[in-house]
This record gives C-alpha cells, sequence and structure tokens, in this order.
C-alpha cells in the first residue's frame, strides 16, 4: 500500500506529483529544488542549502534524523562545481553518510536551478 505526501514546510509541487510517497517502512522523496523559493535564482551554495533544508523539515515531520536517509540521488548541472557543495554536504550528513549517487545534467526543471536532489528515507 502506498500513501501519497505532502509538506506544507516545502514549496508546493510544480507539476502534477507529491513531495513523496510512502510505501511500507520506506520513503520516497521526489526531486527537491529551490524552485519556488528566495533562492531560486541564487549560487549554487544557496540553491543545495535550501533543498538540504527541504530535506531536513521531511525528516523533522516525519520524526526521523539524518541517519534514517538511506540513498540520495544528486542530479548538479555542473558537476565541476562540487568542491562547492561538498563543506555542505559533510555538515548536513554530520558523521552518517547514506549511499549516494551523483549526475551530472544538462538542464533542470526551471533554468535558473543548480542542482535537485532525491532522497529515500528509511521510516521504521
Amino acid at each position: 500500500m502506498t500513501t501519497s505526501k505532502t509538506y506544507s514546510q516545502l514549496p508546493r509541487a510544480a507539476g502534477p506529483y507529491v513531495h513523496a510517497v510512502r510505501h511500507h517502512d520506506t520513503l520516497y522523496v521526489s526531486g527537491l529544488t529551490a524552485a519556488n523559493t528566495d533562492v531560486q535564482a541564487g549560487s549554487l551554495e544557496e540553491q543545495a542549502t535550501e533543498v538540504l533544508r527541504q530535506i531536513a523539515a521531511i525528516l523533522s515531520h516525519e520524526q526521523r534524523s539524518q541517519v534514517d536517509l538511506i540513498k540520495l540521488t544528486i542530479f548538479l548541472r555542473d558537476i565541476s562545481q562540487l568542491e562547492n557543495i561538498r563543506g555542505l554536504l559533510l555538515k548536513f550528513f554530520a558523521g552518517h553518510f547514506p549511499a549516494c549517487t551523483m549526475v551530472e545534467v544538462s538542464g533542470l526543471i526551471q533554468p535558473d536551478l543548480l542542482i535537485e536532489v532525491e532522497a529515500v528515507i528509511a521510516l521504521a
């Protein structure tokens, strides 16, 4: 059984999808971006910080922490900028590192977006 989830702390979904879907004890989080936020046209660091804030909001709402992050998929417009967000990622993960895939993409849903992150979170 699956349950669709939306979170009032996150920007409204820009399309016909939800923020996440729960299946049994696993939460599959849709791609999160800085779209519809104050930093949508900001730097990679600003957008990455916003996306991590959104992940933290979901974890908090679900009464979970970073140790419950199972997998992240990070889409970057320019992978050569990875070093610019590495410190943010290390600080956010606080010693717990989930499985992670990083992919360079030619574009995201809106032209000024530089990063998108999907997550899988254990709920049990």
